[in-house]
């Protein structure tokens, strides 16, 4: 995109690519003004151009009231997922699969994103070149599925895909100068892939400054023809 954002919100900010992906932004951009959320009490880092607010995502009327203190938003991006806790992680077979952990991982990796696009699609249409992205995963397409298993977690990121394609369609009418965008962003050394990082290949295992870097780089080129996609860290395109 030729124009540069002044106004940018990064949610999900306290976890390890949010966080990166925060300071990337401050790097790249440095008259821009960063709203970044969180989800603990305690912030992770301060700076001069970060505001931190602590966000419920799931919460509807949280984010309504938020939005609505915003005149206009250039970049939201959404770096919140979900993948294990205290009531269990990816599963292995069809058997192992239960009701509420599948509803826990659809509430978290894919309703904050239309909730977002929802409440801040004002403040988005007033940007010059407004973008909407959200950190996906490979695993949430279907034709890539080769090796089966983690049902919920592959589920809540197909339809985050499919919310985000569908998006894009209407945007194409109501937001024509806009950018949405679904983000693969690999294997990273954070909290979230710890538990399953013995089985990343050599080289595999990213740190999250270099994924929210090569982020930056490429949102910073996507422009409204190109809205709608599913794209790697890489700049590569994934198939849906």
């Amino acid at each position: 995109m030729a124009e540069i954002p002044q106004r940018l919100i990064v949610v999900g900010a306290s976890g390890g690519i949010g966080q990166a992906l925060t300071r990337a932004l401050l790097d790249e951009f440095p008259a821009a003004q960063i709203y970044a959320t969180h989800n603990r009490s305690a912030i992770p880092f301060h700076h001069e151009r970060v505001d931190w607010r602590q966000l419920d995502v799931v919460d509807p009327d949280a984010i309504e009231t938020w939005a609505a203190a915003f005149d206009r938003v250039d970049w939201i991006i959404n770096c919140v997922g979900f993948l294990h806790g205290a009531q269990g992680g990816p599963e292995k077979n069809i058997r192992s699969l239960e009701p509420e952990f599948l509803l826990d991982n659809i509430k978290i990796n894919t309703l904050p994103s239309l909730l977002l696009a929802r409440n801040f699609a004002a403040p988005l249409k007033k940007s010059p070149a407004p973008l909407l992205a959200t950190i996906s995963a490979r695993v949430g397409s279907i034709e890539d599925n080769r090796l089966g298993g983690w049902y919920s977690y592959r589920i809540s990121k197909a339809a985050l895909n499919m919310a985000l394609k569908t998006l894009s369609i209407e945007w194409r009418h109501s937001h024509p100068r806009g950018c949405v965008a679904a983000l693969h962003p690999g294997t990273n050394d954070t909290a979230l892939s710890k538990p399953f990082q013995a089985n990343v290949p050599p080289g595999g295992l990213f740190d999250p400054s270099y994924t929210a870097t090569s982020f930056v780089a490429l949102l910073s080129r996507l422009d409204p023809s190109q809205s709608g996609q599913f794209w790697a860290w890489d700049g590569s395109k994934l198939a849906w």
